[in-house]
C-alpha cells in the first residue's frame, strides 16, 4: 500500500495531524504487512467502529474495545481530557486537539 501521508505533517505529540497516524505507525509503515497498514487506514477512518466520540459524535475506534490488550493511543503523549467526560475514547482527530498533560 502506498503511504497514506497528505503533505500536511506535524507531529502534535505523538499524532500526526495530517494523517492521524501515531509517530510508531509512520516510522513502521513500510515495515508492516500490506494487510496491517489496511487494518490501520481502517481504524483510522473508524470503517470498524467500536462506538461514537463522545466529543464530536462521529465513529471512532478503540482497540481495547475490541479485545485487544493495547490500543493505538498507548503510543502518544497523555492528554487532559474533559473532566466527568463519557469513558468512551475520543476518535483520532479530538484527542490530537486535546491539550497534552
Amino acid at each position: 500500500m502506498k503511504s497514506p501521508c497528505v503533505a500536511k505533517c506535524k507531529n502534535n505529540a505523538g499524532i500526526c495531524s495530517g494523517c492521524w497516524r501515531t509517530m510508531t505507525e509512520i516510522s513502521h509503515w513500510i515495515t508492516y504487512p500490506e494487510q496491517q497498514q489496511l487494518a490501520i487506514m481502517a481504524d483510522i477512518k473508524a470503517i470498524n467502529a467500536t462506538h461514537q466520540c463522545p466529543q464530536c459524535q462521529q465513529p471512532a475506534q478503540c482497540d481495547i474495545s475490541e479485545g485487544k490488550s493495547t490500543c493505538w493511543c498507548f503510543d502518544i503523549e497523555p492528554r487532559q481530557t474533559l473532566a466527568g467526560s463519557s469513558s468512551a475514547c475520543l476518535c483520532r482527530q479530538c484527542l490530537s486537539s486535546m491539550p497534552t498533560i
